[in-house]
């Protein structure tokens, strides 16, 4: 509810005229400062907590359960009723509720409405989290998720004890993070809208839900949920990380950690594709720990000069296929000739000996390091 409360208080205070907010049965569910026009029905709404059903009627005849946006409804002097603008609060095309603005003393000016209109996702959100609380309110979950996932165990069991996730199941959790460059308020919302219409999706899972600055965080009780389910509910394109199962709540922090790990190489490295699993990440769950200034001495030039990026993807397939010759003139569709050119070429500029194994590893856990800190773009990425 405080949530909805700032929101409420902010726009009304960038109008400059009082906001009334009713969910879709018209009970009041907040309101701002009333230092404006006021009537005997915004009075009888704010000291009741609803409306009458002759308003109700009224304002229904008046078309604001049909209205996709903005709407202007007449004044009814009989029922005590100035001239009001409705602005319908919907997600994912259920009504949830609608903000109310006496539209007399003076009239809103165009500008004003259009900045309505534009914070009625916000408080759709808002208001669906508020639904979707599970007997926690929404403020009081979020918190306690933020706490969970930094590993503080009485954070599970506030979660538990209200309800919004079961005792002695299994949790998994899933990172989503955006492929955006530049994270920004309208990506985040995005990302909560998508998170919320999935959890009402998965309620058979009690799915918990947080959105950080440039991920999103999915919990999941039970047999894990597919990665295609959050790429599917989500409107903006992202790469997802799927941490282990953990067998208790308690354990949750330890899944977000590997998620969130996959995730940042899934991003970084797009030849893994739009999802990785920790469990599946190979050398690469190590290698995000290591600095990428950490690389085989002779790659470094070869990594400045992008005439030598052949040379650089016939090394990495020759090592990737265990050395063998065959096997890379193959997958490259290189004739062997060229293929030992090219080898020989990578020895002399890297002035190392690929018939040397320690060499060979420090060369290949080099480029997979290259991969990640984007130093290294082949162009099967």
């Amino acid at each position: 509810m405080a949530d909805l409360q700032r929101i409420v208080d902010e726009l009304a205070a960038r109008l400059g005229r009082p906001l009334l907010l009713e969910d879709r049965m018209q009970r009041v569910v907040a309101y701002s400062e009333q230092n404006g026009a006021m009537d005997v029905v915004r009075r009888d709404s704010i000291l009741r907590r609803h409306t009458t059903p002759e308003v109700r009627q009224w304002l229904r005849e008046a078309g604001v359960h049909d209205a996709a946006g903005p709407l202007r409804t007449p004044g009814a002097p009989h029922l005590g009723l100035l001239p009001r603008l409705c602005v319908p609060v919907r997600h994912a095309d259920g009504l949830l509720g609608f903000m109310w603005f006496i539209d007399s003393e003076p009239a809103m000016t165009g500008d004003q409405i259009a900045e309505a209109g534009a914070a009625a996702p916000g408080l759709a959100l808002a208001l669906f989290h508020e639904s979707l609380a599970s007997g926690l309110a929404s403020h009081r979950e979020l918190e306690a998720v933020t706490g969970l996932l930094l590993g503080e165990r009485e954070a599970a069991t506030q979660l538990i004890e209200a309800g919004a996730f079961p005792q002695g199941r299994p949790v998994t959790v899933l990172v989503a993070r955006p492929s955006a460059a530049e994270p920004d308020e309208a990506l985040r919302l995005a990302l909560e809208r998508g998170l919320l219409t999935l959890r009402r999706r998965l309620s058979g899972h009690h799915p918990l839900h947080l959105v950080r600055y440039d991920h999103a965080v999915l919990l999941t009780a039970g047999p894990p949920v597919s990665a295609d389910e959050l790429h599917l509910a989500m409107p903006v394109p992202v790469t997802v990380g799927v941490g282990r199962s953990r067998p208790a709540l308690t354990a949750a922090a330890e899944s977000y950690r590997e998620a969130r790990h996959a995730a940042e190489v899934a991003a970084r490295v797009p030849g893994l594709g739009r999802t990785a699993e920790w469990a599946r990440l190979g050398v690469y769950r190590m290698l995000t720990h290591l600095p990428d200034q950490e690389l085989h001495p002779g790659l470094e030039g070869l990594l400045a000069d992008a005439q030598h990026l052949p040379l650089l993807e016939t090394l990495e397939t020759y090592l990737d296929l265990a050395g063998s010759a065959s096997a890379t003139s193959r997958a490259l569709r290189l004739h062997r000739t060229s293929l030992y050119y090219r080898l020989q070429r990578v020895e002399e500029l890297a002035r190392t000996d690929l018939k040397d194994g320690g060499e060979r590893l420090a060369l290949h856990l080099s480029l997979k390091l290259a991969r990640l800190s984007g130093r290294y773009l082949p162009k099967d990425s």
